[in-house]
């Protein structure tokens, strides 16, 4: 019986599992199950680390930084205004990039095979 290929993108957007893509992957928000409830995949593995933190810094910075600077250009607002709608923002945003994020990068680590301090050649 050959394992189904599952696509570690679509597997980390919607939570579910890196090797089976039918159990889920999180507990809660963001805090992770201990393993697959369909095939049993022990998650101990996965660390994401500080990368979705990364990825939403950049994503989310070029994204508000952008519309900030063009809404500044075009329309000159008062300072307020800059605060009531890039402040809610940056906070939306954030949280909705958080777990599918984390998901992906746990998802990629898993399908990629990676491990702290092993080099891909041993």
């Amino acid at each position: 019986m050959s394992e189904k290929e599952v696509s570690p993108i679509l597997a980390g957007v919607l939570g579910r599992c890196p090797r089976c893509g039918e159990g889920r992957l999180f507990d809660g928000f963001i805090s992770l199950d201990q393993s697959c409830s369909s095939c049993d995949l022990d998650y101990d593995f996965a660390d994401s680390g500080d990368g979705p933190a990364v990825f939403i810094m950049l994503i989310v910075g070029f994204l508000v930084v952008g519309l900030a600077i063009y809404t500044e250009i075009n329309y000159r607002p008062d300072y307020w205004v800059h605060a009531v709608l890039w402040l809610p923002s940056i906070l939306i945003l954030s949280a909705g990039f958080l777990r599918p994020l984390k998901g992906i990068l746990i998802c990629l680590q898993y399908s990629n095979d990676a491990r702290e301090g092993r080099k891909t050649d041993d």
